[in-house]
């Protein structure tokens, strides 16, 4: 079946579904490069919300509907969704495979209908056990959605402590030769031991082939600093990572809001361009749930209906900053991602500024790309508009608000705040741009932009 034909079928069923398809296009192409995921191939990272376990009976079935996928769309400004296959205990996709599998299609239809990446993930603990009924799902979610650039598959959510090499690999690469025998290119991630904590492990002995990344998950209220250390020292191994699942509270899915440690987190997501998913779209009575037991389950949530987690978390993916840039398909109605809110930065006087070069000099953009409760990312871009090249440069810029810059990098920082050139970038020819970003605290707010090249 052609892509062509395949997409008229899925409007078509969109259509009669009562899902408006006029949003309906192709979102970039996910891959995987030089150890980073890559959105039509530029390097970026995007937030979104992972749904609780599929399993019939168990109160969260009521979620998977396409209004909250577009309420958490619009409102949220999220980008990314992950329906949650339930495969284990009662209720799951062996005891009940027609209801679970219509929750996770009318998911990753309504995904489609938005524009969003959808992660669909085999949500088991015990995945190794259940080969040939993972192979059968994904299997089917390869033939239904292979053409569609939205979709994720995630073929082992969290296993144990059990051995990669021995258990999760060879379990991996049966499932990922199914998949590919359909479909050659959609990004597959799997899950890594201990409950996706052991990408470091993972990344010693990595599975051969394209467009693979491995999930790492974390809960702020339990995991810290040594789980960071595992993330870099996986990504410095070259394998790409996915945060395919986080919590706010701890990692029972219970406790208060870990503020500070969650803050940690998304300076250290931003930093190295990693996409992530919070848990969970749920009213259960925990922590990690995002809205109220009773609340409304088709979105339209008032404030009061977010729970803490809820409320937090609202926060940082509506101010994420990462756009899915979409082909305009002619029609003039909301089709797009607006992305991360007030993050987009450039043409608002809060977020950016620009200094109009004079003759024989350069064009100054102070940007916000990412922002969440407590902290921000950045950058500035220097383009050389002028017929000569640029030899050395250096930028100083200044906030009203008191934000602070704690991490940097492509320049050399002195004082507060002022930036100059590396070795590798210091010449700017003719009609190119350099650029650098940081990490700072607070809101970002530029106030000026200045610097000999700029003026």
């Amino acid at each position: 079946m052609t892509v062509r034909i395949r997409h008229a079928i899925i409007a078509a069923t969109l259509v009669s579904a009562g899902i408006s398809s006029s949003a309906y296009a192709d979102v970039p192409p996910l891959t995987v490069g030089n150890g980073q995921i890559l959105s039509g191939g530029e390097l970026k990272s995007f937030a979104g919300n992972s749904f609780f376990w599929s399993n019939t009976g168990w109160g969260q079935e009521k979620m998977y509907n396409a209004d909250v996928v577009s309420w958490l769309k619009q409102d949220w400004h999220s980008s990314m969704v992950r329906v949650a296959l339930g495969a284990d205990e009662g209720g799951s996709y062996l005891d009940d495979p027609a209801g679970n599998l219509a929750r996770i299609r009318t998911v990753v239809d309504a995904a489609i209908a938005n524009d969003m990446y959808v992660i669909i993930d085999f949500h088991s603990h015990h995945a190794q056990d259940k080969k040939a009924t993972a192979i059968q799902f994904f299997t089917q979610m390869a033939e239904l959605y292979g053409d569609h650039n939205n979709v994720i598959y995630e073929i082992y959510n969290e296993p144990l402590q059990v051995s990669w090499s021995s258990v999760i690999k060879p379990y991996a690469v049966d499932v990922i030769n199914a998949i590919r025998a359909i479909d050659p290119d959609n990004l597959i991630v799997v899950g890594t031991p201990t409950w996706s904590q052991d990408v470091d492990v993972a990344s010693q002995d990595p599975i051969a082939g394209s467009n693979i990344a491995y999930a790492l998950h974390f809960y702020a209220g339990s995991h810290g600093q040594f789980l960071r250390d595992k993330a870099l020292t996986a990504m410095n191994n070259g394998i790409a990572l996915m945060v395919t699942e986080w919590g706010a509270v701890n990692a029972d899915g219970n406790g208060n809001v870990a503020s500070a440690s969650v803050n940690e987190w998304m300076n250290f997501l931003a930093a190295n361009n990693l996409s992530h998913v919070n848990w969970a779209v749920s009213d259960k009575a925990e922590g990690a749930s995002i809205i109220h037991p009773g609340a409304n389950p088709n979105g339209n949530w008032s404030a009061s209906d977010l729970t803490a987690s809820g409320t937090f978390v609202k926060d940082i993916i509506s101010n994420w900053g990462s756009s899915i840039d979409v082909p305009d398909d002619g029609d003039d109605s909301d089709n797009d991602d607006t992305g991360g809110g007030n993050g987009g930065g450039g043409d608002d006087g809060n977020d950016g500024g620009t200094n109009p070069p004079t003759a024989g000099l350069a064009l100054c953009q102070y940007q916000v790309s990412n922002r969440w409760q407590g902290g921000f990312q950045a950058t500035i871009k220097i383009t050389n508009v002028s017929s000569q090249p640029i030899n050395g440069w250096q930028v100083h810029w200044s906030y009203s608000d008191g934000s602070q810059i704690t991490s940097l990098w492509n320049a050399v920082l002195t004082q507060h705040y002022s930036a100059s050139n590396l070795d590798w970038n210091a010449t700017i020819a003719p009609n190119q741009t350099v650029e650098f970003g940081f990490i700072g605290t607070g809101n970002g707010a530029n106030s000026n932009l200045s610097g000999s090249i700029c003026q």
